[in-house]
């Protein structure tokens, strides 16, 4: 079977569900999104962190899975792992995270870190004053506010961005890798970041 990571670019649509939180990846093409590849699914009101991938809704072929080495850790490290194996792992950096989201992503083949940050500081800054004005911070996530990442390297180098579409009743992300065309970053562990940036933010 071809790699379903084996590209530079995906979409990851939310789906809109009451219970538990879903969404599914595409590649897209020249005109759409594509076809879905991954389905994914992260039941709420666990205890800890437990987030599958599947190759479809069947859930026969599970392709990854985010999960908390810990419960009740706000500084926790959840791990990615393919087939039993640890693809790497994410955790959120809470002291930069006050001023803008920012998350470390670790390889599990060569342990080189990436920073997962959201791109502007200005627009961060807004969005959280915006979540304190009543009666418009409930509905915040619906504005057309800009919630985008960038992935860096140690060395400061952009190897990827993931921007969210505007003015979208569900969430919608666009990732784009082709700034690494040497494959620093494993797709599957970006791919599990846009998932867990989402969702482990209660977005």
């Amino acid at each position: 079977m071809t790699d379903p990571f084996a590209h530079d670019r995906f979409v990851l649509h939310q789906r809109i569900r009451l219970v538990v939180n879903q969404y599914e990846f595409s590649v897209p093409g020249p005109d759409d999104d594509g076809e879905p590849f991954c389905f994914v699914e992260q039941k709420r009101f666990k205890f800890k962190e437990d987030i599958r991938f599947f190759g479809d809704e069947s859930k026969s072929t599970e392709l990854l899975r985010i999960k908390a080495r810990k419960r009740f850790d706000p500084a926790a490290t959840y791990d990615i792992t393919a087939d039993g194996a640890v693809v790497g792992t994410i955790r959120k950096a809470f002291g930069a995270s006050v001023l803008r989201s920012t998350f470390v992503l670790t390889d599990g083949r060569t342990g080189a870190e990436v920073t997962a940050q959201e791109r502007s500081l200005g627009v961060a800054l807004l969005r959280r004053v915006i979540g304190f004005v009543p009666f418009i911070g409930g509905v915040a996530d619906w504005l057309p506010i800009p919630f985008d990442f960038e992935f860096l390297a140690a060395d400061g180098r952009r190897l990827g961005e993931n921007r969210r579409r505007r003015w979208k009743l569900r969430d919608v992300y666009e990732l784009d890798f082709t700034a690494d065309p040497e494959r620093e970053l494993d797709r599957r562990l970006a791919v599990a970041a846009a998932v867990g940036m989402d969702a482990l933010m209660a977005r």
